[in-house]
């Protein structure tokens, strides 16, 4: 009678940490998520302010 209760608290415990860890792996991927996003943000901002200074670099260019 011991073995199959020690298999049956064994599986429990395994689901367990099963489960913390798809919760830990969860987190993270939308933690990561979010780090994507703003860095999707500044490289866009980045990209108008470039944008924006070779139009102005291209003004002062035909005034010369």
């Amino acid at each position: 009678m011991f073995w199959p209760m020690f298999a049956v608290a064994a599986g429990f415990l395994g689901l367990v940490v099963l489960g913390v860890l798809a919760v830990r792996v969860f987190l993270e991927a939308r933690r990561l998520g979010a780090q994507v996003s703003d860095s999707a943000r500044r490289i866009n901002r980045a990209a108008e302010d470039l944008e924006r200074a070779a139009a102005g670099a291209a003004r002062a260019a035909e005034t010369l």
